[in-house]
């Protein structure tokens, strides 16, 4: 049976009002199309005013968010009892610059991803729904591969999945 595929297009604009204040707006297109309006904001540091969530808020609830939604979905498909789960990220980044005054570089150091799934599932089933999840993750996917890393709650001990 040939794989079933599908298209999953956003599209932003974006302008800049004042200082640091973004307004974006963001669409979905296709079946389900949507609009939501994000804007973005930086605090005193950067010489913003702090009147909207910070971009990386914005990136950092994205990944959280899609793998808990990725959960929910291949639970059912998979059959995995998951009646409810919490999801903790981290998400870690550096920038280095020569002095205050330059511009800086950053990078991704990395994230990790805390997954406490309830129910009575096994510990493999629980993994499995997690490796599933991620590869069903479409922010997830598009990160540089290992930097990000899983960790499922088994017990009150942390293990880690990669």
């Amino acid at each position: 049976m040939a794989k079933m595929k599908f298209d999953v297009l956003f599209e932003a604009e974006g302008s800049n009002t004042s200082k640091f204040r973004n307004n974006c707006t963001v669409h979905l297109r296709g079946a389900a199309p949507r609009t939501d309006d994000l804007p973005s904001d930086e605090g005193a540091y950067h010489g913003g005013d702090g009147t909207a969530p910070y971009p990386l808020a914005y990136f950092t609830s994205g990944l959280t968010t899609c793998i808990m939604t990725q959960l929910r979905a291949f639970s059912k498909r998979l059959g995995i009892d998951c009646p409810s789960f919490d999801v903790n990220c981290e998400a870690r980044w550096q920038a280095e610059m020569e002095d205050r005054n330059a511009p800086y570089e950053s990078k991704g150091v990395g994230f990790r991803l805390d997954i406490d799934i309830k129910g009575s599932a096994s510990v493999e089933d629980k993994k499995r729904l997690i490796e599933a999840a991620a590869k069903g993750c479409f922010v997830e996917v598009i990160i540089k591969p290992g930097l990000i890393k899983h960790r499922l709650k088994v017990g009150d001990e942390w293990v880690a999945l990669d």
